[in-house]
């Protein structure tokens, strides 16, 4: 259902939330990527999220809600820390990790003690929230572990048949996943990197911990699988000089040339022999955006070989690094 008027916003807000109530599953516009949402309170519509996805059930789902009195009631506590947090940065793609409250299903936080919730910025699925009344578990609107949706047409592609609607709110505006800071822990610590980073973090927090889980037991956050958020043909990494050092690399790497895409932002090869080559900005909020949606190109173009040029190493480069090593990474 598209959203491009107010008529139509609200038409599509009024079946999105009937279907929501009803125990089904939708797929939402958020700011960082399409969600496949459902009522996070209701363990039946939660496992459907499971079905749909193929997902692994270890792996846990992010609670988003549209008030940080509806949050409140979704943690056993609310620290000054994460009023800070929330103060600064909701809505907006930051997820805070809590002791979670007896509301939440275990199903939610793979059967953890603690429960991912974000206030998302995108008007629609904040509307949808405030009709339904209940907060809603969404992770990304795709088969698990692979590229996450960043439009309503690679929702379409990919579950499009598996799910009764998916709402056409436009293109996402940060492109990739939620910054997910762990406050379950002292001091806190960042278990998912994202496009609010750590130094924007340190700006709030009297202390941050070094990146990571090192929790045992259950996951306490999604996108902390080795292998996530991969395209189907084989992604590497390089950095490169010029065009003769990455047919070079290529050469080293047993890659073919002419199947390989490349996707670059500085050093911009020559189209030949290569079979594709994607220029995307040279500036980290612009490439986030971007980054999907070539990956998705790739695979519709059936690429068996995806080359990306290595992010630089600084802090507001930190979210899409972890994305792109992850999705590198073999089974």
């Amino acid at each position: 259902m598209p959203t491009h008027t107010v008529e139509l916003f609200r038409q599509a807000v009024d079946r999105a939330a009937a279907l929501l109530r009803a125990g089904e599953v939708v797929a939402l516009p958020t700011e960082t990527v399409y969600g496949l949402a459902a009522n996070a309170l209701d363990p039946s519509a939660v496992e459907r999220i499971f079905q749909v996805k193929g997902r692994p059930a270890h792996n846990p789902i992010i609670v988003h809600v549209s008030s940080v009195a509806m949050a409140q009631r979704c943690a056993v506590a609310w620290p000054e820390t994460a009023s800070k947090l929330a103060q600064a940065f909701w809505p907006g793609p930051l997820t805070l990790v809590l002791p979670r409250a007896a509301i939440i299903p275990d199903i939610v936080s793979a059967g953890g003690d603690t429960v991912g919730i974000r206030w998302p910025s995108h008007p629609f699925i904040q509307a949808v929230i405030r009709e339904c009344g209940f907060p809603l578990a969404a992770p990304s609107a795709n088969p698990s572990n692979q590229v996450s949706p960043t439009n309503a047409q690679h929702v379409l592609r990919t579950l499009g048949s598996r799910i009764p609607l998916v709402i056409d709110g436009g293109q996402s505006q940060v492109g990739i996943e939620s910054t997910v800071l762990d406050l379950s822990v002292a001091p806190p610590r960042v278990l998912r990197p994202g496009m609010i980073h750590d130094e924007a973090l340190s700006a709030v927090l009297d202390e941050l911990a070094a990146s990571g889980d090192t929790s045992e037991g259950s996951l306490r956050s999604p996108g902390m699988l080795p292998k996530h958020y991969s395209p189907k043909g084989r992604l590497v990494l390089l950095a490169w000089k010029d065009d003769a050092d990455l047919l070079r690399q290529l050469a080293q790497h047993h890659i073919p040339a002419q199947a390989c895409q490349i996707i670059a932002y500085e050093h911009i090869p020559s189209p030949e022999p290569l079979g594709r080559v994607a220029v995307i900005p040279h500036d980290a909020e612009a490439f986030a955006r971007a980054i999907y949606a070539e990956l998705h190109a790739c695979d519709d173009s059936g690429a068996s070989w995806i080359v990306v040029e290595q992010p630089p190493n600084s802090a507001e480069w930190q979210g899409i690094a972890d994305r792109l090593t992850r999705a590198a990474t073999r089974d």
